[in-house]
């Protein structure tokens, strides 16, 4: 989509052309950087003078640190394409990366700091992301994909009450932010697969596209935001167990029937089609997993959130980096062969990490090692294909 000048375009450094340039890249960087430190810190190699301490910080990074960067990334490109004015670029880019990565820092570096320092610049950069995605959408009359300002605001304070926590020394609010974040992260994983699955496997399958079943949708949607909503809201103590098992179950078969009609099989020769599908399905067994655990189950919550976090997120994040990088940098959605052997290093990783707690608790700290390994692997890979990819100019000449 043409959208500004070429001379204006050329004189800018193609890193702060499109979001996703700069949020991909660092991001995958900072997810292979802060995931090899977590392996390290926990076999006690290293310390770590992160901000409150090492497990608050994993928790908190890999959410509000690697996630939210790629989700922003994603909205800041795919909205210009979606209301037809130029996206966030140049300097206001330059400014939200600053930010995000100054966050990152004292995360990370900011043990002896004011907390309240290192909360209000971690904080900053959500509410700046929805401000631009809503500038863009305001700038064209267009409602529809408003929808994203409420969740990134909504992140933003479950990112607060992370904060909070630290701040006033209540452990159920740095809890209550990281459970809540999952499940909103986990609605728009489900919202965003939903629009473009079905085109990504037509087009890339070159076959008739699947027709959405509306009640369906709304059911295997509507499902995901009442299970936020009970949790934000504090009601799910209020709720006995059976009802919660029948919501989850809900919420689980309608996005497994969701899924499945788009085909699986048929996208088994294309990596980034069949690495995206496989994704999606972790939201399912993550809902399928907390049905089972409200059942009685011995299935511990953590165990459950992998599955959504280093499952849907970790697989979900690694396969659209890899189709959008090429389809915005005016390259063929042909990746090379090696984003293949990625994708299974980070399903590896997610379902390690979901039954080496369960079914190998006498050696899980190994497993988890084999887990951080391959997590880094294969982000590792998408730094070193797709470096010069989101460093240098649209292969097609065009602005972007």
């Amino acid at each position: 989509m043409q959208v500004t000048k070429q001379a204006k375009e050329d004189a800018l450094a193609p890193l702060l052309r499109q979001a996703f340039r700069p949020m991909f890249l660092f991001g995958a960087i900072f997810s292979a950087i802060a995931m090899a430190l977590w392996g390290l810190a926990l076999s006690g190699t290293i310390q770590l003078n992160t901000y409150y301490n090492v497990v608050f910080w994993h928790q908190h990074e890999m959410l509000f640190g690697f996630v939210t960067a790629i989700i922003v990334g994603f909205l800041l490109t795919a909205v210009q394409n979606w209301s037809g004015v130029r996206a966030t670029h140049g300097y206001p880019l330059f400014w939200l990366t600053a930010v995000w990565l100054a966050g990152r820092l004292l995360m990370l570096f900011g043990g002896d700091l004011p907390h309240i320092v290192v909360a209000l610049v971690d904080l900053a950069f959500l509410p700046m992301a929805a401000i631009f995605f809503a500038l863009i959408l305001l700038k064209a009359g267009q409602q529809r994909n408003m929808f994203f300002v409420p969740i990134l605001l909504l992140l933003a304070v479950c990112n607060l009450l992370m904060h909070l926590g630290v701040l006033q020394g209540h452990f159920q609010f740095i809890s209550h932010g990281s459970t809540n974040a999952v499940w909103l992260i986990t609605l728009v994983m489900a919202v965003v697969s939903g629009r473009v699955l079905p085109m990504f496997t037509a087009n890339g399958t070159s076959t008739p596209r699947v027709a959405p079943i509306v009640w369906l949708d709304r059911l295997a949607l509507g499902s995901i935001w009442l299970v936020f909503v009970l949790h934000f809201f504090v009601l799910v103590k209020y709720i006995p167990s059976s009802v919660m098992v029948v919501l989850f179950s809900l919420a689980a078969i309608t996005n497994f029937v969701r899924l499945i009609r788009l085909r699986f099989w048929i996208t088994l020769n294309v990596p980034l089609l069949w690495s995206l599908h496989l994704a999606v399905a972790f939201i399912p067994a993550g809902l399928a997993l907390f049905a089972l655990r409200y059942a009685g189950f011995n299935i511990s919550a953590s165990t459950a959130t992998h599955a959504l976090t280093a499952g849907a997120m970790g697989i979900m994040i690694l396969s659209m980096m890899a189709r959008v990088s090429l389809g915005h940098s005016g390259r063929p959605l042909q990746p090379k062969r090696i984003m293949a052997i990625a994708f299974l290093f980070v399903i590896v990783s997610a379902v390690i990490r979901i039954v080496s707690g369960g079914w190998f608790p006498m050696t899980a700290a190994e497993w988890y090692n084999w887990a951080i390994g391959a997590w880094v692997l294969a982000y590792g890979c998408y730094i070193v294909v797709y470096f010069p990819v989101l460093t240098t100019p649209r292969a097609d000449g065009r602005p972007g």
